[in-house]
């Protein structure tokens, strides 16, 4: 797999005006999505899995309670590349599916 190039402040500004209630925190972007019960937030979890691992990109997931905490970092480039972006697009696709 090649290098992927980390995304400016400005391009990931660019990228986040365009991905509802997602932002910036530190070297990754980062949203909350709430469900409706425990059982709905694992299975938001286990789609959110098997996008990833389509993209062969895998982020950083975090279930409390009904809340599920998505963080996306390339960590091989050390921060935000256009990778992060485009998962984090396909899972607002998938939730709004």
């Amino acid at each position: 797999m090649e290098a992927m190039a980390l995304l400016t402040d400005a391009e990931i500004d660019a990228a986040l005006a365009g991905l509802a209630g997602w932002e910036r925190a530190g070297d990754a972007i980062r949203k909350s999505f709430e469900r409706a019960s425990f059982p709905d937030a694992i299975a938001f979890v286990v789609r959110v899995g098997f996008l990833a691992e389509a993209a062969d990109h895998h982020p950083d997931l975090d279930v409390r309670w009904r809340t599920v905490h998505v963080g996306l970092s390339t960590h091989s480039a050390g921060g935000v590349t256009e990778r992060d972006v485009e998962l984090a697009d396909r899972i607002e696709r998938a939730v709004g599916a």
